[in-house]
Formats: structure tokens, sequence, C-alpha cells
């Protein structure tokens, strides 16, 4: 069996850590070591939620203590080099506010041992959203698949954007040999990063159907309690784009500026065409009107930027 090394990055987040720690201490999978990555946070914290474990358990939990915040991404590689250097041949970031099924470790490990060219395995991902209650803490309103759809975890999908998160995926330590560590210029968009350089070179298997892995998203948290993808969605925005603008430098730079001028105007040429043609669909009245008004507000627009 394998040893699975867990890097749960977490600050001044105690409630979320105790819950994360019952999510992998829950698992059947025996073999793995957790390293707890408190990224300037208070670390009597974080020593209390270790304390509170099991013996057995909490013998095989790391602290690693950053006196300042270093950022998502660094704490990542800290938590990957310590796994590594411990021995870990699998390795996964459990977020800590995130859960997994019992079997979620079993299952990846076992697809790990039984396809030896794999680089990894995601699981289906299950949204879990919750809310603050009256009573403290937070509370469950409700659950939906993120990404149901998709038959497999494809580098298409993911040029858009992020097909699957961190708390789904379970790969091998090599993959950062070869790729490099998480990229620790992006403040997010990390693991999106991450998982294009290795469907750039890979392809990815679904463990199934079935969500084994449960990412929580609290959409009127803010502060410390907040979901990255929500509370820094402009940062989000950012980031997306700057990670688009390297890589088509880099392209740019091996073929030139043909092949993307090219289509900077037929998509821009089909998205007028598109325009035009609900204009020529628009029904009289008023909802008529204001959509056709705010299609030639677009068009306006995009006339004025051209200049």
């Amino acid at each position: 069996m394998a040893t699975v090394g867990i890097v749960v990055r977490t600050k001044d987040r105690p409630h979320f850590l105790a819950r994360a720690l019952r999510s992998i201490t829950s698992q059947t999978y025996a073999d793995w070591q957790a390293f707890v990555v408190n990224d300037g946070g208070d670390p009597d914290a974080v020593a209390g939620v270790v304390d509170d474990l099991l013996e057995a358990d909490r013998a095989r939990v790391t602290i690693l203590d950053h006196p300042q915040s270093l950022g998502r991404w660094p704490s990542a590689n800290a938590g990957v080099r310590a796994a590594t250097e411990s021995g870990a041949a699998y390795l996964v970031l459990h977020d800590d506010d995130d859960s997994w099924a019992p079997t979620f470790l079993e299952r990846a490990a076992a697809y790990l041992d039984e396809h030896p060219l794999a680089p990894g395995v995601v699981s289906k991902i299950e949204i879990v959203w919750e809310e603050g209650s009256a009573a403290g803490g937070y509370v469950e309103t409700g659950r939906e698949m993120f990404q149901g759809h998709l038959h497999d975890p494809l580098l298409g999908d993911t040029l858009l954007f992020n097909r699957f998160v961190p708390i789904g995926f379970l790969y091998r330590k090599e993959l950062h040999d070869e790729i490099g560590p998480y990229d620790e210029a992006l403040s997010v968009v990390g693991d999106w990063s991450f998982n294009l350089k290795i469907l750039a070179r890979w392809s990815l298997d679904y463990l199934g159907d079935e969500p084994l892995a449960f990412w929580h998203q609290r959409p009127a948290a803010t502060g410390i309690d907040g979901n990255s993808v929500i509370s820094a969605g402009r940062d989000h925005e950012k980031y997306d784009a700057l990670v688009r603008d390297a890589e088509l430098r880099s392209y740019v730079g091996e073929h030139g500026l043909g092949l993307v001028l090219y289509l900077t105007k037929f998509i821009d040429r089909r998205l007028v065409e598109v325009e035009e043609g609900l204009r020529r669909d628009i029904y009289s009245g008023e909802s008529g009107v204001v959509a056709y008004r705010r299609l030639r507000e677009s068009a306006m627009r995009r006339l004025r930027l051209r200049r």
C-alpha cells in the first residue's frame, strides 16, 4: 500500500480544520500522513485541534507553522515538500473547509495502484452549500453535482475554467518532478494552472459517477470564512487573465501572431453576426425594445473599443 500525503492549508479557521481532520481520520484507507500548514494563523488554535484527535491519529499529523502568511500556493508547496520527504507516494490537497466520503482514499489509491501509468485520478465532486446558523457554525442547505455532465476530465473543457478542485484529485508525487511545484506567483487559480499542465501531457479518468469529494461553499460568508472563488472573485478574474496572457505570449513567441490575429477577428465577426441575427428576430413590444437597445449599446461599445 502506497503512503498518501495529505496537505491541509489553514489559517485561523479551527472550526473548519476540526471538520477536515474528522474527514481524514474517518478514511477506510489506513496508510496516510497529514501535513497541516498553518499559514500565519494562531499556532495554539491549530495545536489544540490536533491535540483533540485520538492518539493514533495524532501521531500521523504534522503541523508546519508559518510565522507570517506566505499565501495559498507557497503553503501548498511547503506541505508537498514535507509529504514527499516523509516518503509519500501519492499526494492530495485537502482544503480545511472541504471533506471526503470515507472511501475516497481507498478507491483513489487502489486506482493508482492498478494503473501504474496514470498520473492521477479524479473523483466526481459534489458542492455542499452552507450558511451560518443562529447557534453558531454553519449548516448545510443543499447539494448539487459539480460538472456532473462531464464524462472525463478533459483538457478541452478545462481550458475554459477549472473542472475539478484539489479535494477530488489524488496524484503521484512524480508529477512535481515533471511540471514543477504549484505556481507561487498566483494568489489564486494555482490549482487550475497545475491541472492545465497535467492535462496538456496526460489524460485523466474519473473514479466513477459517485461523488466521493465534497466542495463546501458559503455564498454569504465573508472574511476568514469566505470561499476564495466567491469572496476573492476579482482576484480569480485577474489571475485567470494573467495565466492566459502568459500562455499566449509563449505560443506567439514560438509560432508568431498569424493564427491568433486571424482567430481574434474571426471570433469578433461571428459575435457581430449573432447580435445582428438577434436584432432581426426581436419582435415588437416593450421587452423587444429593451433587448434591442441593450444589443445596440453592446455593438456601439465594441465599435468604440476598435477605435
